[in-house]
């Protein structure tokens, strides 16, 4: 087992990701690097990369940690089993959420990770874990398809049960039960993953992090120009009230970050810039708006869907 070789892994991905964007936004992305030193809840290092009031997205952030603690917070425990309460931990990652300005263009979040629990008296036990997920606002066939087409290719040496199994999992974790409605169309997510040992796990995350510029930014060169109007912003920033919704109220990894002692601002980046709620509100039916609903939110086999064609809003 190789942490290290872990860690050089995530942080080329983090500077890959973020040269691509700023290349394709003409927008610098902040560089914040960040250290906790030992004695504290939590001891380690990372680096925030951050893009806010740009032209192409509204605020980006990309960000790589690797901490250590005493003892797994409840979180990474109560899915685990109880063997591993209080263990110390190692876990690193790259996460990354991306808020686009043109309401066209949608919202995209992936995230890869390690996450070893050191059980007194016990070997070490490591997992992998992580996945993207892609949240328009207004849905276009092609682009879905193009999205979860590059998932399951990037999964497929893995065996022919990783992508629906992943795909399975995604729709139902990125799920707000509250409003009984998908996030968006969902994409691949795992965790808790030691099939085929560290190697093994190490290789699918690999994979799943190198599938990402391929999978989105085609996206985001088709759509970026757009043209839009208030109508189509006032629709984003209330569409953008579930994204925050879910990531303070289910996501692990941000409860995770914030049980554990993690850096706050580094934690939260992933929230967006201008968001709106209104009360007990409905679209249109048979706007480009209701058909976000009917058509997009709602499992589908993108993968497999036939066609070319796209009857979507521009």
């Amino acid at each position: 087992m190789s942490t290290a070789a872990v860690r050089d892994y995530l942080l080329g991905l983090q500077e890959r990701i973020v040269a691509a964007f700023e290349a394709e936004g003409g927008d610098p992305f902040l560089r914040d690097a960040w250290q906790r030193e030992p004695g504290g809840k939590l001891e380690g290092d990372g680096i925030s990369r951050l893009v806010e009031g740009g032209s192409l997205l509204e605020r980006g952030g990309c960000g790589f940690s690797h901490v250590k603690g005493p003892a797994l917070p409840p979180s990474a425990t109560q899915h685990r089993g109880a063997e591993l309460a209080g263990a110390p931990f190692e876990a690193m990652g790259v996460s990354l959420v991306f808020h686009p300005r043109n309401p066209y263009v949608p919202t995209v979040h992936m995230n890869v990770r390690m996450l070893a629990a050191m059980p007194a008296g016990g070997e070490p036990v490591v997992w992998f874990g992580g996945g993207m997920d892609l949240t328009p606002y207004y849905g276009f066939e092609d682009d879905a398809r193009h999205f979860h087409r590059v998932n399951r290719d990037a999964l497929a040496p893995f065996g022919a049960d990783k992508h629906p199994r992943f795909k399975k999992w995604c729709d139902e974790y990125f799920f707000l039960r509250h409003r009984n409605e998908p996030r968006g169309i969902g994409g691949v997510f795992f965790d808790d993953y030691a099939e085929g040992g560290f190697d093994g796990g190490f290789a699918l995350m690999r994979a799943v992090g190198d599938a990402f510029l391929p999978a989105y930014l085609p996206i985001v060169q088709r759509r970026r120009d757009t043209p839009h109007g208030a109508a189509e912003r006032d629709f984003q920033t209330y569409r953008r009230g579930r994204y925050v919704e879910f990531n303070l109220v289910f996501d692990r990894g941000t409860l995770f970050g914030l049980q554990s002692g993690g850096r706050t601002e580094s934690i939260l980046m992933s929230m967006p810039p201008v968001v709106t709620w209104r009360y007990d509100w409905r679209p249109q039916p048979g706007t480009p708006e209701a058909r976000l609903y009917s058509d997009f939110l709602r499992p589908r086999d993108w993968a497999g869907a036939a066609g070319e064609g796209d009857a979507s809003a521009p």
